[in-house]
């Protein structure tokens, strides 16, 4: 499986637009034919004015095939395409490898924060190996939704995301979790492997899967 993440910028003051001709065009139009939508969603913290989609593929071949067979959808390019073109800044897209399988939320009502972390050349796996082996006690406070390791685009990066209630939430559980000597130690470990962190803070679009 492959999963691509996908950042679009919008024009400020046009992400309403934009949202709701993805709801009413966009999804109806693509559904999950071709690729899987994992989830969608807007920044709410970080860069503002930005919509976040998460696919899913069997691999780069069939990704390839499906965005093929979905260029030939008259609906998608010629109903759906055109207008939300004029509301684009910048499009971003990453090609990920999961490093653990995707587990959504089972309910509903969450915040999200999308975590990017730039390690230094040739060591993105050693990081990913002391997180993996902590992930349970940092899973003591919030569970992990998904992590992947960047395979296309910016590379030594790991992208995971997580979810909470709410921003409380999260701020209770992230002053919970620096507490634990087991996740300092962690960190003293990962710390001097890392480059650069990133951050945002994302709500779920009407027409996520996840919410």
């Amino acid at each position: 499986m492959i999963y691509e993440l996908r950042t679009y910028t919008l024009v400020p003051g046009k992400q309403g637009e934009y949202l709701k001709l993805n709801a009413e065009v966009g999804r109806p139009t693509r559904g999950d034919k071709y690729g899987k939508l994992e989830g969608s969603w807007t920044t709410e913290f970080g860069t503002l004015n930005q919509f976040v989609h998460l696919w899913a593929y069997p691999d780069l071949v069939e990704r390839e095939r499906l965005r093929a067979e979905l260029m030939k959808n008259d609906a998608w390019t010629k109903d759906y395409m055109p207008k939300i073109r004029p509301l684009l800044v910048a499009q971003e897209n990453k090609m990920l490898s999961a490093q653990l399988p995707l587990k959504p939320p089972l309910d509903g009502g969450h915040v999200y924060e999308l975590r990017t972390y730039r390690t230094l050349v040739g060591k993105a796996g050693e990081w990913l190996s002391h997180f993996k082996a902590i992930l349970p006690v940092r899973e003591k406070y919030s569970k992990n939704v998904g992590l992947w390791q960047t395979e296309i685009a910016q590379l030594n990066e790991v992208v995971h995301l997580w979810a909470y209630r709410d921003l409380n939430h999260r701020a209770e559980v992230r002053a919970n979790a620096v507490k634990d000597p087991d996740w300092q130690a962690f960190l003293g470990k990962g710390m001097p492997l890392l480059v650069e962190m990133r951050s945002v803070i994302l709500l779920p679009a009407p027409a996520s899967p996840m919410k």
